[in-house]
């Protein structure tokens, strides 16, 4: 089932429609083009069809429009699982040459994010710091716990893109379908 959501501000025109249980298929543009590259891989890596189209106030920065995109990603996600039973929980480790992420998901209906990566500066044109700003945005809205740890990495592209990995694997495992709910509580 498609879900599509928009989001519309004064600094961002966000559009997100997602698939969960698709074949990875994507079309996105943010105007941002490391931003979009990782949300390829994103989506690639999870079997999530994604498409994105972003406008955002870019001559300020790009931290609006990453920030926008994690939210209505969130919300997108948030909402494309509501009554479904799925395995909830979901862990990888992803290597990209040197670098080496591991990242746990667990989908739970409480929003917590632990972001322990030592990524600085820009890659291009695109600050490191907002990768963490749109995980911090996503899990907010999409109410999961989320953990992502660098291990292992100096090149900053493999790092980074060895996290969007490691994310998309987790949250492909902790998206499968399943018999029940996993929870002692009945619910989630």
């Amino acid at each position: 089932m498609k879900i599509n959501l928009k989001r519309v501000t004064k600094e961002t025109s966000i559009d997100v429609t997602l698939d969960l249980y698709g074949k990875g298929n994507y079309k996105i543009d943010t105007d941002i083009g490391f931003f979009n590259h990782m949300l390829g891989a994103f989506s690639k890596h999870s079997c999530i069809d994604l498409q994105i189209k972003a406008k955002g106030d870019l001559d300020v920065d790009f931290h609006h429009t990453v920030e926008d995109v994690g939210i209505v990603l969130g919300e997108a996600f948030k909402k494309a699982l509501k009554n479904k039973t799925i395995a909830r929980y979901g862990y990888a480790a992803i290597p990209m040459d040197e670098a080496l992420v591991l990242s746990s998901v667990d989908i739970c209906n409480r929003a917590f994010l632990n972001y322990d990566c030592r990524l600085f500066g820009n890659i291009g044109k695109f600050d490191s710091e907002l990768i963490e700003e749109f995980f911090k945005a996503f899990v907010n809205n999409a109410s999961i716990i989320l953990h992502i740890k660098q291990l292992y990495g100096t090149n900053k592209h493999h790092i980074a893109e060895a996290i969007f990995k490691s994310f998309a694997y987790s949250t492909k495992m902790a998206i499968k379908p399943s018999s029940e709910v996993m929870s002692t509580k009945g619910t989630l």
